[in-house]
């Protein structure tokens, strides 16, 4: 897990904390700050994930070119590292 993600996480723990603290105390505000605070990490980290998408769905298409080119041209220094990019971005894909 990226250390945003395990950042985000922390922050929505204590969002919650403090959302609990808030509600055992009558205390509205801190209430609501915990609230707030979990929805923000919740969205940094649905963007982190989505950043994640990303780079794999890049790298698994880089790597597809490389191993196409590398095969037409009998680079296999270039085809080689293609599948290493490809697994790379699948891999990515799947965090």
């Amino acid at each position: 897990m990226p250390n945003s993600r395990i950042t985000n996480s922390v922050k929505s723990a204590l969002g919650g904390a403090k959302k609990t603290v808030g509600s055992m105390l009558g205390n509205e505000s801190m209430q609501a700050s915990g609230k707030i605070q979990q929805a923000e990490a919740h969205a940094a980290n649905l963007a982190a994930r989505v950043e994640q998408q990303a780079k794999g769905v890049a790298h698994e298409a880089k790597g597809e070119v490389q191993k196409k080119v590398g095969s037409v041209t009998g680079d296999k220094s270039m085809e080689a590292e293609g599948y290493l990019n490809s697994a790379r971005g699948k891999a990515e894909r799947k965090t």
